[in-house]
């Protein structure tokens, strides 16, 4: 891969000492990256206030359980915001589409064959990076409060 080297000089030292180590490392600065994309390419503000709206909308359908044509409207008013949530995010999951499958195709070269072990079971790369990015992303949403 062309760009072998350029990754290597910028995460090759957090491989050395562990490559679970390394992928924690490339994890957390890949969900940063993205957290701060979705952070300035979305209207926050938009984005709370749905999902307040959300949850209320949850509150209501567990209130109104026995009301099917309630039910329906709630049902509706919720499709109606998830659409709405989703369309603000697909520009920014546009814009660090293309970078992460590069990065990837790197992390699969770098990590064909190697078995992690890590927490007794997890041998494969992905499914650690997953956890990681899982957590991390958790985590920096917190912080940098990110809807």
């Amino acid at each position: 891969m062309v760009l072998d080297s350029f990754f290597n000089a910028i995460f090759g030292w957090a491989m050395e000492s562990s490559k679970v180590w390394g992928l924690f490392v490339i994890s957390l600065v890949l969900t940063f990256f993205v957290t701060l994309v979705y952070k300035f390419m979305t209207d926050q503000e938009a984005l709370k206030s749905i999902k307040q709206e959300m949850k209320d909308i949850r509150k209501e359908m567990k209130e109104v359980k026995d009301n099917p044509d309630r039910m329906m409207e709630l049902n509706k008013q919720s499709m109606e915001k998830s659409m709405v949530q989703m369309k603000n995010s697909f520009k920014p999951m546009i814009i660090t589409f293309i970078p992460l499958i590069i990065v990837f195709g790197w992390l699969r070269n770098v990590y064909e064959g190697v078995q992690l072990n890590f927490l007794g079971f997890i041998d494969g790369w992905l499914w650690v990076y997953i956890i990681f990015s899982m957590v991390t992303s958790i985590i920096l949403r917190k912080i940098m409060k990110v809807h």
